[in-house]
């Protein structure tokens, strides 16, 4: 028999996505969970294959071997399951330790698994033991089948994703869980799953904070300013570049070139600076101009990994009525370890 053949569903198989939306749902029949930072994960086990599958239908198990050990250790031969593979490190999610798995050498790897194993968070069934798809049940019977699954297991490595029913409990997790969610989904409580269709609402948890501006890019083939650079003050009263914002209304951007064009004087950020040694790519790390540090901005974010806005910040308003020394590391909100989250979660989740 070839690979997989003893399950319905099949590695390759899209992942059911969810819509951006600026609320939560307010009539009845959803279910929330939150929504937690991390990779994407289908994993597929028929005896002994194990397959991870990433969202864009990539394998994911050679960076992740002590995952693929921990599911072919689980008592149940057949099943597939959908959840967030996620690293907690010194008490929070570390989106960086993830990234650091896309890595060639194997044997850099093999090291990373072992000094920063990863978890699975579960929060879907698509095949239990018997191998037929649920894919057509309605979302409460497939996480009566995932608790089933994850209870008769002893897993540390494989946790199990609260829920509840309640949209006040949702909204609670929303404004008090801090940096400890990336938002909290919906889902239909008697929707099917929709391999690839964004058939869930999410709700991101945005934060936001007032930033130095401590340089800026011109913009591409124009003497303007294309994005601000964005700095905090770390603990040794040094200022750390920690992102950028490059959404500046269009209107006033001349003017705005020439007073950033009158501040500028090195070395800008004192601490971490940009075009240093990073693994972050989502803005260019060439050149740049340093500025005296005198403006600050109020900027909104949603995820912050190793003292850096992962994304890019949206421009809110100027600060004028704030002093730069004021701006200190203190205001971000890191992404907190799963058991520092249910901790903090209201009791009333659970099992349907």
């Amino acid at each position: 028999m070839t690979a997989f053949g003893r399950i319905e569903v099949k590695p390759g198989l899209a992942p059911m996505e969810a819509k951006l939306v600026e609320a939560l749902p307010e009539e009845g029949g959803w279910r929330y969970e939150p929504k937690w930072d991390g990779f994407r994960c289908l994993v597929f086990r028929d005896g002994a294959d194990v397959e991870l599958q990433s969202k864009s239908g990539k394998p994911l198990g050679r960076y992740f071997p002590e995952m693929v050990a921990a599911v072919r250790a689980l008592k149940a031969a057949r099943f597939v399951l959908d959840g967030e593979l996620i690293i907690p490190v010194g008490g929070v999610l570390s989106f960086d330790a993830l990234q650091m798995r896309l890595h060639p050498a194997e044997s850099r790897v093999r090291k990373l698994s072992r000094e920063t194993p990863a978890q699975l968070m579960l929060f879907d069934c698509l095949a239990a033991e018997d191998g037929k798809s649920l894919a057509a049940k309605p979302l409460r019977a497939r996480r009566h089948a995932l608790e089933r699954l994850h209870a008769a297991e002893e897993a540390p490595a494989l946790l199990l994703s609260p829920f509840t029913d309640d949209r006040r409990v949702a909204e609670v997790w929303l404004q008090s869980a801090g940096g400890a969610l990336d938002g909290v989904v919906a889902k239909r409580t008697d929707g099917i799953y929709e391999p690839g269709e964004r058939a869930m609402l999410k709700v991101k948890q945005l934060r936001t904070a007032d930033c130095v501006v401590g340089g800026f890019r011109y913009a591409a083939k124009k003497r303007e300013v294309g994005s601000l650079l964005l700095g905090l003050y770390n603990s040794e009263g040094k200022l750390d570049h920690v992102g950028f914002t490059s959404n500046i209304p269009a209107e006033g951007r001349l003017e705005l070139t020439k007073r950033l064009e009158a501040l500028v004087e090195p070395p800008g950020f004192t601490g971490n600076a940009p075009g240093g040694p990073s693994r972050w790519s989502t803005e260019r790390s060439g050149d740049w101009e340093p500025l005296r540090p005198e403006l600050v901005v109020e900027v909104r974010y949603d995820h912050v990994t190793g003292n850096r806005f992962r994304h890019g910040t949206r421009f809110l308003r100027w600060r004028p009525d704030k002093a730069p020394e004021q701006c200190g590391m203190d205001q971000l909100e890191h992404e907190a370890h799963p058991a520092a989250l249910t901790s903090r979660l209201p009791s009333t989740m659970g099992a349907a």
